[in-house]
């Protein structure tokens, strides 16, 4: 069975930081292409980080560039989204998912086959 499951949202301050875990079960991470995204309340997903399974090569979304880092170790099955500076528009709920990219113009994208985690809550609030 594969799960994807997320851990480390909290309730943190503007300017803080998180450091969210997705752990992957049932299959390897270094044949997938990985993601993060987030959905805010009232709001549609949002594509956030992604990691290519080929060369590592990574995606952010403009909102989040220069203070988001996404990483992933293959060995433990583990993909990580460092969170820094965090504004009160991050909050969210994160999800990682495995995706699929576009060999045209490399946008990462999921499909029918790709799996999802649960979901963890990020808020960000003084």
């Amino acid at each position: 069975q594969v799960r994807l499951v997320e851990s480390g949202g909290n309730l943190v301050q503007p300017g803080g930081s998180l450091r969210l875990s997705c752990a992957v079960f049932g299959i390897s991470l270094s044949a997938y292409n990985i993601a993060w995204y987030r959905q805010a309340p009232g709001r549609g997903r949002e594509k956030v980080a992604c990691s290519s399974r080929f060369d590592g090569t990574t995606y952010y979304e403009e909102s989040v560039k220069g203070r988001f880092t996404i990483s992933r170790d293959n060995a433990e099955n583990t993909v990580i989204l460092q969170m820094n500076n965090l504004a009160p528009e991050d909050t969210a709920v994160y999800y990682c998912a495995t995706v699929a990219v576009d060999p045209m113009d490399g946008d990462y994208y999921p499909t029918p086959n790709d799996y999802w985690g649960q979901g963890t809550k990020v808020t960000v609030s003084s």
